[in-house]
């Protein structure tokens, strides 16, 4: 066993969500929100490079070398998979490490809203999910995306910077790109996305007014439309979406997202009481007369309102 796959295992073991190679200080792993010292030695420049050049391909690495950081899956078996951003710090490699399950979990493992199982039945719109790095967005958009898999026949694609889980053919196709390797960017993912005969379209994260264009334009075609945020707070989404465009558009974006937007899943992990653990919090507000109104009319401050008291709450404590 490698150095890499024995750290780990040993953080996987642990509990960790995320593990930390930099140089100069051991190996740290994130358990229940806290960053814990492994018992390694530091890391030395050798040391990280040398990870980077057994798990980077050969394009990888001159991005990584041309950029200065690379995002990238990896499968160890016998450990797990994990997704990876490799970047530069006073000149030697670091890299962040995301652990991932190897299955996916179900919508009932993560304790969401009864609702969202039934949002995963829309066949047109779109649903976003919202909140902090670290919340776990891209396994609740996996646990739709298997939730659909499983019931429907239906062409799904997913745009992932990395891919994180994968997903088996089921009563849906399912074809993941990643952003980087399969496809230049999201906006051209998207783009070429439409004329591949999608039922649903997952994007691991809207970046910027392009991007936004066409996803909207995909919801109002006529496809199911997943898609994450870093956004805090449900009622901050509209906003963000919204401020990416020029002033002279926010009024025609803000119509379109009334009439494309069908709900807003925000989460949270946060500690759990008595330092057991963590606990994830979801909230979920579906989009209704009343609020496609208030969109059309830019009153974010009223909708925000509205969100926070008549959005659907549930709470579960993590394993």
């Amino acid at each position: 066993m490698s150095v890499i796959e024995a750290i780990l295992k040993t953080a996987g073991e642990a509990g960790a969500s995320d593990v930390h190679l930099t140089v100069g200080i051991p190996p740290k792993m994130r358990v229940n929100g806290s960053l814990i010292t492994m018992d390694y030695p530091k890391m030395l420049p050798a040391d990280t490079l040398d990870v980077l050049v057994n798990i980077m391909t050969q394009s990888q690495r001159e991005r990584f070398e041309e950029w200065g950081e690379c995002d990238l899956s990896l499968s160890i078996p016998g450990c797990g998979r994990y997704r990876v951003n490799a970047y530069k710090q006073r000149g030697s490699a670091a890299l962040a490490i995301r652990l991932v399950g190897m299955k996916v979990p179900t919508l009932s493992d993560l304790g969401t809203p009864d609702s969202v199982l039934e949002l995963c039945l829309k066949e047109r719109g779109m649903i976003l999910v919202t909140g902090p790095a670290g919340s776990g967005k891209s396994t609740t958009l996996a646990a739709m995306v298997d939730q659909i898999n499983s019931r429907r026949k239906a062409h799904i694609i997913t745009l992932e910077n990395p891919i994180e889980y994968l997903h088996q053919h089921k009563l849906s196709i399912v074809n993941q790109r990643e952003i980087g390797t399969d496809s230049g960017d999201y906006a051209n993912a998207l783009r070429a996305a439409l004329r591949q005969d999608p039922d649903v379209i997952l994007i691991g994260e809207l970046q910027d007014a392009e991007a936004i264009h066409l996803a909207v334009n995909a919801a109002e075609t006529g496809h199911l439309v997943l898609a994450a945020l870093h956004t805090v707070e449900a009622a901050g989404a509209v906003d963000w979406l919204t401020e990416a465009f020029p002033s002279n558009k926010q009024q025609q974006i803000r119509a379109r997202l009334a009439n494309a937007l069908e709900a807003v899943i925000s989460q949270q992990l946060l500690p759990a009481p008595e330092g057991n653990g963590r606990k994830a919090t979801f909230k979920v507000f579906h989009v209704d007369t009343a609020a496609r109104e208030l969109i059309r009319e830019g009153r974010l401050s009223r909708l925000a309102d509205i969100m926070e008291a008549e959005s659907e709450s549930c709470e579960k404590l993590m394993d």
